[in-house]
This record gives C-alpha cells, structure tokens and sequence, in this order.
C-alpha cells in the first residue's frame, strides 16, 4: 500500500472512530433503553421468524403463520421482561467481556423456557418444538452480536488507527498468565496508548502456539532476541508480577544488542483490579536487578519501636539521614530533630515533613557535630530517646586527601555525639556505618571502623544502649554510581567504570533505612550488619543501565576504564574472617557480631590520633590509622614514590 493510501485509510479510521463515538454520545440515558429494546426485539421477532422458514423450508402454512402472529407479542413480553429482570438492558458495550455473555445466554434459555411453560399453560396448540429451538438459538447469536459487536468495531478500529500512526510502539508482552491477559485486555479497550501488542512470550510450553486476545504466543523467553529482531519490536511490556530479578537481567543481557525500551507491572496480580494494569506499567528501574528479593516491614512492628519517642537525626541532610527522617516521621514520634551543618538541604527536608506530616513536631537545627558545646546544648534541651548518627565524610577519594578532616568528623565528631547521648540519657544510640570498614584501604572507612570502636567502648560503660549498623553501597544516594551513570547516559555518555572487576553490595535506601532502624531501635546487638545478597559488578550494572535507557551498550554508548580511585578496592566485604566466626544471622536480613570492646592502649592511641587530626598533620594522620588499625592499608596517596612506582596501581 502506498503511503498516500495508508494515509487516506488512517483518516477513513479516525473518522470512523469520532462517529462511532459521537453515536454513542448521542445514545445515552433515556434513547440508550429505547435503542436497546428496540433492536432486541426486532431480533426475538426476526428468530422466531427464521424459526417458522426453516422449520417450513420458506413455505410457511396459513395456520401456522396464525400460530406465529398470535405468539410473538407473548414471546416478546416475556423475553423482554426476563432480560430487564436479569439486567441484560443495562450493557455496558465497551467492557463486556464473559460474565456478561453468560448472562445473555441464561437470560435466552430462562425466556425460552417461560415461553414454553406459559404456552403450556393456556393448553392451545403453540408453535412447533424444533421452531422453539430454532429461535432459542437465532435470538442468543443475535442478542450477543448486538451486545458485543460495537466493542469489537471499537476495538478493531483502534487496532487500525494505531497500526498505521506513526507513533505506534511494536510492543511483546512477556507473561502470559493472568497480568498478562488482563493487560492485554485493556490494551485493546483503550486508545491512550502508542502499544501495537505483537504477541506473548512465555516460558510455559503448555501456552505456546496458543492466542491470547486475539495475539499468539511466541514462544520462551530464551527466544526473545530472535522474535525481536524478526518482529521489530521496540519495547517489552513484564506482565510477571515479582518477576526474578536474576530473570530480569537474564532478558536484558540477551537483548543488548537491540534498541529496546521496558516497562513492567511490579506488583501481584490482586491489586491490578484496584487499579487499571495500562495505569500501573512503569519503566525498569535499577532496584528491580539487584540480586536478592526486596525486603518488606511489618508496619506494626515499626510503629511499636517509634511511636511517641523523642528522636534525633544528625546528617539529616544526607541521602541516609533524610530517608531515616522520612521514615521516622511516619512512623508517629512525638518528637523529631533534625541536626545538620547543611542549612539549605536541612530546611527543605524539614518543610517537606512539615507538610506530609503535620502531626508531627518537628525541628530543624543547624550544628557542627564537633562542637562539643553546642551538641551539649543540644541534648539537654532535647532530651532524645534515640539518637540516629548518620552525620560522616563519606566521599573516599576526597578524604585520601583531607584524612585529617575524615577523623575530625567521623571520629571525634562521632565521640562527641556518643557521648552527648550518654550524658542526655538517651535510651539508644544508632550510628551508621559501612562495608568499607572492614580491612579498610581508605581513610573514608578507617574512620568509619574507628568511630565503630569508640561506639563500642561507650556500650560498655553506659545505660545507653549504643549499636552501629553496617552496610554497603545504597542505590540512588547522592554520590552513588546511579545517578552518575544515569547522568553520563543523559548525555551520550560516555559511562565512566573504574575496573572491569569492580563489585558492589548494594541497597536500596529504603529498604536500608528500614533495617537501620530496626536493628537500632530493638537492640540486637553493639554491631549489626546488614545482609546484602551477591555484590554486583559494576560494569554489568552500567550496560544494563544503558539499556534499561532504550540504547545499546558500548554501540550507542561507549563505556570507559577509569583505574581505581585513591582509596578504593574492586570488592568490599561486610565482615572480616574475626567478624564472620563471632557472627549469627537474626531475622530481617540482620546479621548480629560479638565482639570485644577496645583495649585501654587502642583507646589512648584513638586519643593520640584524633590531637594529631586537629593539629592537621596528614602524614601521622595517616601513620595514626595505622597504630590503631593494623589491618589498615593506606592508598597509593600514601604510598612511598617507590612503593607506588612498584604497585599496579602506580603503573596504571
């Protein structure tokens, strides 16, 4: 067909759609019912005359046509009554669908059946049996084609329109379960939509070569990128409610080489009738490949640990810090603080709860965890219950360069606070921590694992119930490769990785605040950590970032090699092999480690390093670590030029 004809036949739709709509505008309210009878008993009339022909083969005797005139008003009045009875005049002709087609045939065989017993009744010879058969079945196909015909139109004439506009979007749904057919469905019934539905993908051997609305199953998912390449498909519709997301990395891998957008329906297939399936479809985010199920709360449980508390969140600017004030706060304390340095990202946190949560008192204040004195202050007038510590240096390369300001904050800041909360008798002190302060190779988490042991020397000697939780990288935080990857792609890239090898256990920052503050707040143990599933390469993160965008990796954007930075290692670890033998698993994804707490010598060393901080002597910074933290290793930053030369990261 030539592009003039497709053009004329697209505007030959569209006119036809505006009047089919139009029409059905006109025929509302009173003239609905009127059509509606009108034409229904047109159609018992014409089924009980087609009986008479073809029971007669078109030669009707004279005194049965008196039979058929002397009936028909009786077979009408009782047709017609039983259909308003069982509701069939009130049709909803754009969402019938099987339930209804059963009412109409049960509406059919209990009017035909009336009929019979009423003839019966009156003992006059009626019509013949096999007449009343005949039009049993004529007067169901008809009343079913009225009643279903204009949604098939619609729908066929949507399928046209959207065939020949530009705009179409060549979409497979994969799943073809029950998601998958009600997505199909409204698919079909609405035009607010760019999808032309190709067909299914499934796994299920039972459903291939099978339709569903009208459209074949083509086959497994290991198939997809034949039946994308030779069906051109431009976006994959998940119709798997909790679809695996080791699946869901498996389909994006094969489907690398291909410009493919993705949307999915994230939830069970019970809630998709509170909400429309076409609604609910969102764009594959990168939560949905981490390696291990989300994680979900018990709201009550949660509720009982917050409720009615005083609260107090240092850093509560931060990624971490903001979430757990969101987190708090709807969970219904009777206090909330929140303290930051950061006075513009504390205000618009603090608006932002004000609103949501207005029940809720709340205060913003604006502190230096290291003044001793204004922290002081802080708690006497507060009073916390609970103190969250999220307050830190977080960035690693930059305190490689600053490691007297890494200690001055999350050390002697940390100590500070501690100790704050010990003196204001809060009944619980919760500070954040990382995976990279285990056998630590940056002054970022050397600090992080000093401030653990200052924390744990304070759980000894206080009624403060003091914990540290420990986890890795959170997905979307300021600073994270998300965002900096999704902003590399924004612009064609190219995607920066530092090693082909490098992993990361990661989170999502909700499910990480979630489990911050229930290991924090129901007292498990001085150190927590959180269980994170398999780390993730990096770099498969990138490639599957760029393609979750519509594009091709390493094609439409290029993916470049950094080196490791300062201060980095290609995988972190959780626990260290001490850590691992004196830990046990608790529930919620918890792991809880015995621990002892520092010596009196590591005590007064902390001491001597944190002087030397605030005396801004980076090189002894760097030894002090070392004194405390023998499994400390320092960066190349810190590397003799000789060593440095000699290492693979000197020669890089």
């Amino acid at each position: 067909m030539t592009r003039s004809a497709q053009a004329g036949l697209g505007r030959a739709i569209v006119a036809a759609l505006s009047g089919l709509a139009e029409a059905m505008r006109w025929f509302s309210g009173w003239r609905r019912y009127v059509l509606i009878y009108g034409l229904d008993a047109v159609a018992i009339g014409l089924s009980f005359h087609l009986g008479f022909l073809v029971r007669f083969e078109g030669r009707v005797p004279g005194e049965y046509q008196v039979v058929f005139w002397t009936f028909l008003p009786l077979l009408l009045l009782v047709r017609l009554t039983l259909q308003t009875a069982l509701g069939i005049h009130r049709w909803s002709f754009r969402l019938s669908g099987l339930h209804e087609g059963v009412r109409v045939v049960a509406a059919c065989a209990t009017g035909s059946a009336a009929f019979i017993s009423v003839v019966y009744f009156l003992q006059r010879v009626g019509p013949p049996r096999s007449v009343l058969v005949i039009e049993w079945l004529l007067t169901t196909a008809l009343l079913g084609a009225l009643r279903f015909s204009p949604r098939y139109a619609h729908e066929w004439l949507v399928t046209q329109a959207r065939s020949q506009s530009p705009a179409r979007v060549r979409a497979l749904i994969v799943g073809a379960g029950s998601a998958g057919e009600l997505l199909m469905r409204e698919l079909q019934r609405s035009n607010e939509h760019p999808y032309e539905v190709l067909g299914f993908v499934d796994d299920n051997p039972g459903k291939w070569r099978t339709t569903i609305g009208g459209r074949p199953v083509l086959g497994p998912l290991k198939e997809l990128p034949e039946i994308v390449d030779r069906r051109q498909v431009q976006e994959l519709l998940f119709a798997i409610p909790n679809l695996p997301a080791g699946r869901v990395r498996e389909v994006l891998a094969s489907c690398a080489g291909f410009k493919l957008r993705y949307r999915s329906l994230p939830v069970a297939f019970s809630s998709l009738r509170d909400r429309g399936p076409l609604a609910m479809l969102q764009q594959l985010t990168p939560e949905d490949l981490l390696h291990r199920p989300s994680v979900s709360f018990d709201p009550v449980e949660m509720r009982a640990l917050v409720q009615g508390r005083r609260i107090l969140v240092t850093g509560a600017g931060g990624s971490i810090g903001s979430e757990i004030a969101r987190q708090l706060a709807a969970l219904g304390p009777a206090r909330l603080v929140l303290a930051d340095i950061n006075e513009n990202e504390l205000y618009l946190l603090y608006r932002q709860l004000q609103q949501d949560h207005p029940g809720v008192a709340t205060r913003a204040e604006v502190v230096d965890i290291r003044d001793r004195e204004r922290i002081m202050r802080l708690g006497a007038e507060q009073r916390p219950q609970d103190v969250f510590h999220a307050a830190a240096h977080k960035h690693v390369p930059l305190m490689e360069h600053a490691p007297e300001e890494a200690i001055k904050n999350n050390v002697t800041g940390c100590r500070i606070v501690a100790e704050m909360a010990d003196a204001s008798g809060a009944e619980r002190f919760v500070l954040i921590s990382t995976d990279k302060a285990v056998s630590p190779t940056s002054v970022m988490g050397a600090s992080k694992r000093i401030a653990e042991l200052v924390v744990r020397d304070l759980a000894r000697r206080s009624a403060t119930r003091f914990t540290a939780v420990r986890f890795g990288n959170v997905l979307g935080s300021a600073g994270s490769v998300v965002p900096l990857f999704k902003a590399q792609i924004a612009r064609g890239g190219p995607v920066t990785v530092t090693h082909r090898e490098v992993r990361r256990y990661i989170m999502t920052t909700r499910e990480a605040v979630g489990l911050v503050i229930l290991a924090g707040l129901t007292g498990f143990g001085d150190l927590c950590v959180l269980e994170m599933g398999e780390p993730i390469v990096i770099l498969d993160l990138a490639r599957l970032m760029i393609s979750l965008s519509g594009l091709v990796p390493e094609r439409d954007v290029p993916i470049t090699f950094m080196g490791l930075r300062p201060g980095e290692k290609l995988q972190e670890a959780l626990l260290s092999e001490e850590e691992g033998r004196n830990s046990r698993n608790l529930r919620h994804m918890i792991r809880v480690v015995e621990t002892a707490p520092p010596s009196e010598a590591t005590l007064a060393t902390i001491a001597a390093l944190e002087a030397i901080a605030s005396a801004g002597d980076r090189p002894r910074v760097v030894s002090g670590i070392r004194s405390v933290l023998t499994d400390y290793t320092p960066s190349r930053v810190w590397q003799p030029a000789s060593a440095e030369a000699a290492s693979p990261a000197g020669r890089r």
